[in-house]
Formats: C-alpha cells, structure tokens, sequence
C-alpha cells in the first residue's frame, strides 16, 4: 500500500498541499521504521526481528553435529516348522535347519540397526545423545559431516533424563559446540534443530520456542516445547539459540502419526549440562538425596494445615535416611531448601538432585504453625533407589465399621494388618468401601487404603477419627487433612468436614 492511498490532503488544498501531505506521511512512516528499528536493538526485553537467514548459523555448527547409527544382536524367536511326511525325500533336508528336538527351525540370530543424530563437545571427541539412541546396542558408529565415521564407546548413561555420553578417538582435534543458557530462553525465541531425520542425513529445520518448563513422565524433566521440525532420527541432536550454542539436546515429539507436527521437545541444556559433567568425571550420575516422600500443597490441604499460602512440599513420609536423622516428620512443609525457597515439589526434587552429595543443607519447614530449621546432610539418590516396598494392599475384611466422610471405615487389626501386608503393631482405619459420588472417591482413596493419621494426630479407632472431626469444626475449618497409605505409599488428602 503507497504513501498516497494512507495519506489525504486537507480538504479544498491544492497540488502543493498534497505533496505536503505525502511527503509528511513519508517522514512519519520512516520515523516510525527507524524507532521500531532502535527499539529492537534496545535491549533482551524487546522483541526481535526473524532472522535474514539461518545460513552462517548452520555453516558454524554443522561440523559439531554428528549422524549415530548403531548395531544391536537380536535373536530371531523360533516359529513353527514346516510340516513334511515322513519318509519325504525333503525329510533330511529340513532336518538340518531343526533343533535336535525336531521342535522347530533353529533361532537364527539378527542385526537390528537403529540411527539417531548428537553432537560433539570437546575436541577430544566428547560426544552428547539420547539414551534411548544408543540403549543396548552392540555398536556405536559416528559419521561426521565431512563425510568421515569413527566408532565410538559409551562413557555413560542416565535414562532418568534419556542423555547419554560418547567418546570417539580422532587423530585431529574435532570441531565441537558448547552449551548456552537454557533458562535465558523466552517462549518467541528464535532456534534451530539440526539432526538426521527419517535417516536423510544431516538437516536443519528452524521455529520458535513454544513453551518451557514442560514435563513429560521423567522426575527431572525440563522440556524445551518447540515447533522446529523434529522427526524420528532427530533423537539426540541439538537444538541451538542464534548464537550457536546447545540450549537444549532433542528427545521427543507429541505426534499422531509418527511425524512432526509442531510439537517436539528438547531437554533444556541447564539439565543436561549437569549430567554430562557428571558422566564425563565418574562413568554416573551422582543426584543429591533427601530420603522422604513429598506431595504438593494444594488449596484444600493449606486450608486444613492452617497455611497462608498454597506453596511447598508436603512431608508424607520419612523413611530412613537423611531427614529422619535430621529430625524430620511426616506432615512438615519444606518451605526453603539451602537458603532458596521451594514453590512445589518438582522445584525441591530438582534443587535436591543438582546439590552435591555428603553436603549439609539448611531446610526450613513450618510444623504445627511454627517454622523449624532443620540441617540435612544430603546421601546419594542412586544408592536409595533399591530400597524394597512393602507388599501390595489387598481388599480388608472386617466386622466392624461406621460410615464416615463418604467411606465405610472399620479399625486395623493384626489379621488385616497381615492382609494389608503391613506390621502386626500397624494402626489406622481401613477403607472397606467408599461411595463413588464422595469428595473421598473424588480426590482418589479407595478400598483398601490405610487412614493413618487425621489432622496430623494419628487415630486407631473411629472414635479417634470422630473427635479429629469436631476439633476441625471448633477451630473454623472446611476441611480435615487425612494421612493416606497405600501399597507403602503415603500421601495427605484434605476432605470437607462441612457435612459431617
């Protein structure tokens, strides 16, 4: 559209007056080019112009980023054998492709082979990939961009965050990327994904990022969501900012068909950074340990707690490890973790895992409308994961029962304690059944479940349960915060009293 048909000369002017006009607008239209020019370069908090081209972007990184394929033994599974009469003239013949039995052909092993893309980070030969790349695999071959492929050997693995670590042997010092801040990254950022999609070779495809912060089924996810083409055989490459640094390693799409759709996610490099170091300097990874079973604060559970504010990780249990020797307790809220405060339990979970193993942390926790400071000091998450739960929870019998708060309750015994595969001094109420239209089936107990506590004070006998009620009405509360057991699982579930 032209400067004449934005513009309009005042009425009844002349020529003269129409060029005036135009030329006017002419200056405020560059005017305003130049001050949205000026505002662009002003500074991070300012939007950007698109890229000219991402040329000089792929020429710098392209040699860093690597094509993966790997080699796997699979033993083909045996089938049935071909029927044939006896005394056939073909009787011998497929008798030598039998098991000595005569049961069927002979298991005739395979090469399955798999490809995935990574990228390289040092130039002694570091290579980064997704876990899921190279998982199982008998051999591990690296081509590079300049056409040239070397074996490579796994330094280590970490499934938890499906980031694997690589290591070739080159004569020649290698060209290689570094990661950048992948918490600088804002939702409109400009990146670009390099890989080997659908085994086509090295590719490059770019987009925004579209959201951060996402999690997927990982305790450690932090997803970088993009819409770059991402593709099967992208697994594993870099995503990088424009100023050609890793921000995140790509893992995943969300696709129903298989092929990109605009929603792929890489795993932001803060993450992986932390785990590569680890497994370049001990082969493991070595993540910070608490020892104790949390869940979110939720509105209804802060109401019942008596908390000003829904923020936090909730206590349920404390097995035996570094916070019971601390000195923590089931029902404590963890409102700081080593000086930094805690919004929810993923942020406490991912702080706990980046704090160094054997160090002493300072946890605040507000217990019973008081808040306490507590020194942990920290064991190690990999050390703790064995640890055997207890049996699962099968459907209690037992004679006697009331109905309360939707459920029909009845007191633990020594026989339903053995049922429930709990110990025989084991206490609580056992939820025998419970009314599917309750706010009790709503916030997910069910039959079977073990009331341990209720309003942080534990109960053994429905009269126990009765009287937690009352005083939840008395003091002016909607709610009463039950302690729920499950399978060895504990975990606090607020339910009205209003109706009680």
């Amino acid at each position: 559209m032209s400067d004449r048909v934005l513009s309009r000369a005042p009425e009844g002017a002349g020529p003269a007056g129409r060029t005036f006009a135009v030329r006017t607008m002419s200056f405020l239209w560059a005017a305003a080019a130049a001050l949205a020019l000026a505002v662009g370069q002003a500074g991070p908090g300012y939007a950007r112009a698109a890229p000219e081209s991402f040329a000089d972007l792929a020429q710098q990184v392209s040699p860093a980023v690597v094509n993966i394929t790997t080699s796997t033994t699979v033993a083909a599974p045996a089938g049935p054998g071909p029927i044939v009469p006896e005394g056939s003239p073909f009787e011998d013949f497929f008798r030598e492709f039998m098991d000595p039995e005569g049961n069927g052909p002979m298991p005739q092993p395979r090469r399955s082979n798999a490809l995935g893309s990574g990228f390289v980070i040092s130039e002694d030969g570091y290579i980064v990939t997704n876990n899921h790349v190279i998982e199982n695999a008998d051999e591990i071959e690296i081509e590079f961009f300049a056409g040239n492929t070397l074996p490579a050997e796994v330094v280590g693995t970490d499934p938890k965050t499906d980031i694997a670590l690589l290591k070739v042997t080159s004569e020649a010092p290698l060209p290689f990327v570094q990661f950048g801040d992948s918490n600088a990254m804002r939702v409109g950022d400009w990146v670009m994904a390099m890989g080997n999609p659908l085994g086509q070779g090295f590719s490059v495809s770019a987009g925004i990022v579209s959201a951060r912060n996402r999690a997927l089924a990982g305790t450690y996810d932090d997803f970088i969501q993009t819409d770059a083409a991402i593709n099967r055989g992208n697994s594993g490459g870099p995503l990088f900012n424009m100023e050609g640094q890793v921000i995140g390693v790509n893992t995943a799409i969300l696709s129903p068909n298989g092929g990109s759709i605009g929603i792929g996610f890489s795993m932001a490099s803060n993450v992986v950074n932390k785990v590569v170091s680890q497994l370049q300097q001990y082969g493991e990874t070595r993540r910070g340990w608490l020892g104790v079973r949390i869940q979110d604060v939720t509105p209804d559970v802060a109401e019942a707690m008596g908390l000003a504010e829904a923020k936090g990780a909730l206590v349920t249990d404390v097995p035996e490890g570094p916070a019971a020797d601390a000195g923590m307790l089931a029902g404590d809220v963890i409102t700081t973790f080593d000086g930094a405060d805690v919004a929810d339990t993923r942020e406490l979970v991912g702080r706990v895992a980046d704090t160094e193993v054997g160090k002493a942390v300072r946890v605040v926790v507000q217990r019973e409308g008081r808040s306490e400071t507590l020194l942990v000091t920290l064991g190690r998450r990999e050390e703790a994961e064995d640890t055997p739960v207890p049996a699962a929870a099968g459907r209690p019998q037992a004679p006697a029962q009331e109905e309360m708060l939707g459920m029909t309750l009845t007191p633990l015994d020594a026989d339903i304690a053995s049922e429930l595969g709990l110990a025989p001094d084991a206490s609580g109420l056992v939820v025998r059944d419970i009314d599917e239209m309750s706010a009790a089936f709503e916030k997910g107990l069910r039959a079977g479940d073990v009331i341990a506590e209720a309003g942080q004070q534990k109960v053994t006998s429905l009269d126990d349960l009765t009287a937690r009620i009352e005083e939840a009405k008395e003091a002016g509360r909607k709610s009463l915060l039950l302690l729920i057991r499950r399978e060895g699982e504990p975990r606090f579930v607020a339910l009205s009293v209003e109706d009680e």
